[in-house]
């Protein structure tokens, strides 16, 4: 049980050093909120609406047609100064307030303002013609009452006529068709295209920069002084390797648990993300095991890890989504690992997928984990091998 030994000496020295916690737990999260926001996180704008009591039923014509329309949230507010304070601390983008006794209004000729509330700096334009389409269909009967009333018909017969033809009026209907295909099909929130690159761009930075930790190891004495026991380099290098191991692959199902449970990310099937993250851990221990046995200053490690790190994992599409990229660029960001374990997620997250449909994916990450642990291993014996001599 030498090797676990070894994982639990290398997991207390990345737990002392503080400044790993805020990389590997807070950071991430920070940055997944702000793509997040950017993207919208997936949310349909809400819009606060103060229906007084005695607004009669052309007020309540209203908010049944803004309940309708698909493009906003119809959140009721209890009273004008409900709505106000709402539009200034944010709680809804937009408030609509409905004059009292509107119905009542409108029938004796007037014409009441409805007051739409906006926020500083807010952009009123595209909710003012929802609203707007919304009260016009909601008035129109009455309008039309008012208008046979002004030519010498009683309110009651004006009312009973728009309520006989109304329905019989011949409509225009709009159909829609969408050309192309979504690159982001499935997609349920900007937080899930940020929570999927940043699990993959961390946990490989994070593999990589713990490279350092090795390399430290072999300058304080503390390899040499393990080789000076009964244990064999293949047990140092192994519970080496389960150290870094452990670290990403808690890095990853802590960043899943925290989106799932906070921001609502959907992740699929567990056993094939899962099986995912093991092998992409896989990936970034081998690179950290390579890293640290070719490089002999911890610092330099350190730096040209997290560069190499960012580099490749922009090439492959942990920043920005290789769905975007050029058909170029496309071809060289499949030989990257990240694209592999992105293009995985993407099939059990967007498409329903499960451990079936991303073996191939599965086994291209193998392959990567295999050569650089193969070459890691190698150079590591080469380098034990030269601090016993």
């Amino acid at each position: 049980m030498k090797p676990l030994a070894i994982t639990a000496v290398a997991l207390k020295r990345f737990i002392r050093e503080r400044s790993n916690l805020f990389f590997v737990f807070i950071m991430p999260i920070g940055i997944i909120i702000l793509i997040g926001a950017q993207f919208g996180g997936g949310q349909t704008p809400r819009l606060g609406v103060y229906l007084p009591s005695d607004a009669g039923a052309v007020g309540q014509a209203i908010v049944t047609e803004l309940e309708a329309t698909p493009a906003i949230d119809v959140v009721p507010v209890a009273s004008a100064e409900a709505l106000r304070d709402g539009v200034a601390l944010g709680t809804v983008a937009l408030g609509l307030e409905i004059p009292a006794g509107l119905t009542a209004r409108l029938d004796a000729g007037e014409s009441p303002d409805v007051t739409i509330v906006a926020p500083v700096g807010g952009a009123v334009g595209p909710y003012e013609a929802l609203i707007n389409h919304a009260i016009a269909g909601a008035s129109e009967g009455t309008a039309a009452v008012r208008f046979a009333v002004a030519r010498g018909a009683t309110a009651a017969a004006a009312a009973a006529a728009v309520a006989t033809v109304t329905p019989n009026i011949p409509t225009i209907a709009v159909a829609s068709s969408v050309e192309g295909q979504s690159l982001f099909a499935g997609m349920q929130s900007g937080f899930q295209l940020g929570a999927t690159s940043q699990l993959i761009l961390f946990m490989f930075v994070t593999g990589l920069t713990g490279a350092a930790a090795l390399i430290q190891a072999r300058r304080y004495g503390v390899t040499l002084r393990m080789m000076g026991t009964p244990t064999r380099p293949s047990e140092i290098i192994l519970g080496e390797g389960l150290g870094r191991l452990a670290v990403v692959l808690v890095q990853g199902l802590y960043i899943i648990a925290v989106t799932a449970i906070v921001f609502g990310v959907a992740w699929g099937s567990m056993l094939a993300a899962a099986l995912i993250l093991l092998a992409f851990g896989a990936v970034a221990t081998g690179a950290a095991m390579l890293f640290g046995a070719l490089f002999s200053n911890d610092q330099q490690a350190a730096g040209v890890g997290v560069m190499v790190g960012l580099g490749v994992s922009a090439l492959g599409g942990a920043m920005v989504p290789y769905e975007i990229f050029p058909a170029a660029m496309q071809t060289v960001a499949q030989f990257t690992p990240h694209y592999w374990a992105l293009d995985a997620f993407a099939e059990i997250q967007r498409r329903g997928g499960g451990v079936a449909d991303i073996l191939p994916q599965l086994g291209v990450l193998a392959a990567y984990a295999a050569v650089l642990l193969g070459l890691a291993t190698l150079r590591m014996r080469a380098t034990l091998g030269r601090a016993i001599a």
